[in-house]
């Protein structure tokens, strides 16, 4: 920088070099002032021997259970001033005696959810949304059940209300209608208060069916519930508001029928949550591959000479991938 100095001088050079200029000029007069001096003790400051009694005085029997509040307050009635009550803190805090001595609630890491399905009926996820009525303050709740592997919907309702009695009954037909066998089945939800109710516990309990829970504002821990909602509401033709609750039930009626029966999902590679629900996805995506050979085969240089490939299904699903050790990453 110093070699820029003749040529541009120390404004320009210190602009080029983002170096501030009273930076500059303080490093080149080097040090003037010298150590800091030594901080004087203040006039007022207890001696030691004070300090050891008032130490001595706050372990007595009489003051040791007390905060230094009350301490000081009880003297002064009696007629005397020993020290400020930050005087007090300031000498128990010098001997590691200021903590909080009251039992405090603790509460353990939440544990993250973890789970996996290699097919359908393996891992359903659930959750209740809102749905705006006619008016302002009236609502409908739509009840949906998704099949984490093939992003099927295999059930859904729209009610009036969110309640535990509806929702055990809604996830009781649900699992009754897929005919899904005991000790199959994970069922995976937030934390609202139809998912932690005793009656929809029960009933998961009675028949054999595994339940996870995400943690307490972790949104990412019901990832397929929470985007089955988006691509519902930003349908083009979702409506602003329902004026019944007839409305709601029709509208949905049709849009899950598209959903699971037309839909491309993109995480499927491209196939409709009914195709891998129902295991017809190999045998369309066979078809596409043949369909891809011919194309293929008639003009290779359209695909740059590199045969396409329609993609695979993913072999498993997740919520939460554990992390992949290192020793794994490495090899």
């Amino acid at each position: 920088m110093t070699e820029l100095f003749p040529l541009v001088g120390v404004r320009r050079a210190c602009q080029l070099t983002g170096r501030s200029r009273a930076s500059h000029y303080r490093d080149a007069q080097g040090p003037v002032h010298g150590p800091p001096a030594p901080r004087r003790s203040p006039p007022n400051k207890l001696t030691d021997a004070e300090f050891d009694e008032l130490l001595d005085l706050l372990h007595s029997p009489q003051f040791v259970d007390l905060a230094p509040a009350q301490v000081w307050a009880i003297l002064l009635d009696a007629g005397t001033y020993i020290a400020s009550i930050s005087t007090m803190y300031r000498a128990l805090r010098s001997q590691h005696e200021v903590r909080e001595r009251r039992r405090q609630a603790t509460h353990p890491a939440r544990v993250r959810p973890e789970l996996v399905a290699r097919g359908p009926n393996q891992v359903w996820s659930w959750d209740i949304s809102k749905l705006l009525g006619p008016t302002k303050g009236v609502y409908y709740d739509l009840y949906v059940i998704i099949d984490i592997f093939s992003r099927y919907v295999v059930g859904w309702m729209v009610a009036a209300t969110e309640t535990a009695e509806l929702a055990k009954a809604f996830i009781a037909a649900t699992i009754k209608a897929h005919g899904v066998g005991a000790d199959a089945l994970t069922i995976h939800a937030d934390r609202g208060a139809p998912m932690k109710s005793k009656s929809v516990k029960q009933l998961l309990s009675d028949l054999e069916v595994r339940t996870s829970h995400s943690r307490p504002r972790v949104s990412n821990d019901n990832p397929y519930s929470e985007a089955g909602f988006k691509t519902l509401k930003y349908s083009p033709d979702f409506p602003a508001r329902f004026g019944s609750l007839e409305e709601a039930e029709e509208f949905c009626r049709a849009y899950f029928v598209w959903y699971n029966q037309e839909h491309y999902h993109t995480g499927l590679v491209l196939l409709t949550p009914a195709q891998v629900h129902y295991g017809e996805a190999q045998t369309v995506l066979a078809r596409r591959q043949m369909t891809l050979d011919a194309a293929f085969e008639r003009a290779p240089e359209r695909f740059g000479n590199r045969r396409p490939q329609v993609g695979r299904l993913p072999a498993t699903v997740w919520i939460n991938r554990p992390a992949q050790p290192v020793c794994e990453a490495a090899a």
